[in-house]
């Protein structure tokens, strides 16, 4: 596949990456980047991962029916544990917390967004990923103004990646605070760290986010996005 991989296209797998190992759970990811990530990551090295329609059918990654699965089933599923969710945050602490609701004071808020929605049952009973298309100190700041998806501090049970434009990070501190795991091709320390509105816990060396293989790279453009429509998610 000629061409080098372009910054969506490093953060598709990426965003795959954090389905590693899960064996047969449910992928619930929330845009389409992180649904090109389940999409490759079972078409790749996770083929027992479950993907679903969000209505009532599970899908195989080229998107055709394979099974059932209603709505309701889901819910029981979620409650067992047997789910991997990767959600988006309009704000996100140093913790983990994580506001889709409001922005402002909630009694009367400046911007009115999604709503709480099923974060706080997502992150109180599986594994929970994230992706923010826009790494900002907007996003990433000191005190969320209102709390959705429940950080480590909170009772959080499973925090595992939080994949952004710029860098892969996690909770793997003492303290269960946000830390840098990678930065992607081009992209500084120094640049990760000026874009998060909070002390961001830095390793002393920080490696660089993989990048597609050929054989991913080719999934991905000729197979799973051959519109290219991943290259509109990111600034």
């Amino acid at each position: 596949m000629t061409g080098a991989p372009t910054r969506a296209e490093v953060c598709v797998v990426a965003c795959a990456e954090a389905w590693r190992g899960d064996g047969a759970i449910l992928a619930s990811p929330m845009g389409l980047i992180p649904s090109l990530g389940a999409r490759l990551a079972r078409l790749t090295f996770a083929p027992d991962l479950l993907l679903t329609d969000g209505e009532a059918y599970l899908l195989d990654a080229r998107g055709g029916t394979e099974g059932w699965l209603p709505y309701a089933r889901v819910f029981t599923m979620l409650a067992a544990g047997r789910r991997h969710a990767m959600m988006g945050a309009a704000q996100m602490d140093r913790f983990g917390n994580q506001n889709i609701s409001a922005i402002g004071d909630w009694k009367r808020p400046k911007a009115q967004l999604l709503g709480v929605r099923g974060a706080p049952g997502n992150t109180v009973n599986h594994p929970v990923s994230y992706w923010i298309p826009r790494h900002s100190p907007r996003v990433f700041t000191g005190r969320v103004d209102m709390v959705c998806g429940v950080g480590y501090d909170r009772g959080a049970r499973d925090l595992r990646v939080v994949v952004t434009n710029l860098a892969v990070l996690d909770f793997g501190t003492p303290e269960r605070t946000m830390r840098l795991r990678s930065v992607h091709p081009g992209v500084r320390v120094a640049d990760v760290v000026a874009a998060t509105g909070f002390p961001l816990a830095v390793p002393d060396r920080v490696p660089v986010t993989r990048p597609p293989t050929a054989a991913e790279l080719e999934l991905i453009r000729t197979r799973l996005d051959p519109a290219g429509a991943r290259e509109a998610e990111l600034p």
